[in-house]
């Protein structure tokens, strides 16, 4: 594995409105060494304009860590939307879903499907509405439905969020939600691992959490966010990587990129990664996994 990928792509994904979004960040990392760069798009980069570079632009055998949920919580109630006739049976079924819903919504967003009637009921939303099956016929805890890599996160230290709540400056719901439209786009183009098999040779999206690439350059999950170029080239240091250009401020969604790129160039040869425990073939093919999670 450690010859299999010549590029490292790490994206900080974004769920915001609008047409161009400034959470939005791409950073790039050769396997020859060197510094990750920030990949620039001018007026910034738009979901859709990240949608054509994986498609288009994209350098060959590149491992590519999106930052969001690639699926829904599926084990802990046996299905994604538990009585709801319409519920699919896999991650594939599930982007597929989300597009039908979705695709007159502008700028890849999805706003008709969190407040489609069956849906919704699944999802906490802004004021204060908390659909009656947010937590799964009555979890013990408030923050929702966690799928097992999500559990496997928190032993790891990691403070994850459950991709049904779409509120809150920590949420992903919103950025798995477009994301999956995304994912659903690329079928045919780019495998999705572990919901499709990690084919022999060529390019493949991974799930990637940016917490994880931060510990791992010796930051606290509860101090993960980068901010000054300083910091930023303390925890690239501590991926083994030069430091990145540039002086001052930075913003978090570049040095969270950035810090990831490498992160993902120091890690994709460790097989325990690609064969963790905990996923079986149907977690694999239902709610998917985080790269980095063992």
């Amino acid at each position: 594995m450690d010859r299999r990928f010549r590029h490292f792509l790490a994206i900080d994904w974004s769920g915001a409105q609008g047409p161009r979004q400034k959470g939005i960040a791409l950073a790039l990392a050769e396997r020859g060494g060197g510094t990750p760069r920030l990949l620039p798009a001018e007026g910034g980069w738009s979901r859709e304009g990240v949608l054509h570079y994986l498609r288009d632009g994209l350098p060959a055998d590149t491992l590519v860590g999106l930052d969001l949920g690639m699926s829904l919580p599926f084990a802990d109630c046996g299905a994604f939307f538990p009585g709801w006739s319409e519920s699919p049976a896999d991650a594939h079924g599930l982007w597929a879903l989300v597009e039908r819903i979705s695709e007159d919504d502008p700028h890849l967003s999805v706003q008709s499907f969190v407040d489609h009637p069956q849906a919704s009921r699944f999802f906490r939303r802004h004021g204060g509405r908390e659909g009656a099956q947010f937590r799964c016929d009555g979890a013990a805890h408030g923050r929702g439905r966690f799928r097992v890599t999500e559990e496997m996160q928190a032993r790891q230290g990691c403070k994850p969020y459950s991709n049904f709540n779409l509120i809150g400056a920590a949420q992903v719901g919103k950025s798995s939600l477009t994301g999956m439209r995304v994912l659903h786009a690329l079928k045919g183009t780019l495998p999705v691992w572990p919901v499709d098999p990690l084919p022999p040779a060529g390019s493949v999206v991974v799930e990637i959490y940016t917490t994880i690439a931060a510990m791992a350059a010796k930051r606290r999950a509860s101090s993960s966010k980068i901010r000054d170029h300083a910091a930023l080239a303390e925890a690239l240091a501590a991926l083994g990587s030069p430091a990145a250009p540039g002086s001052g401020p930075i913003d978090d969604h570049s040095a969270d990129a950035l810090i990831t790129a490498a992160w993902l160039r120091a890690s994709a040869a460790r097989p325990e990664l690609w064969r963790p425990a905990a996923m079986t073939d149907h977690i694999a093919q239902t709610e998917g996994w985080t790269f980095g999670v063992a």
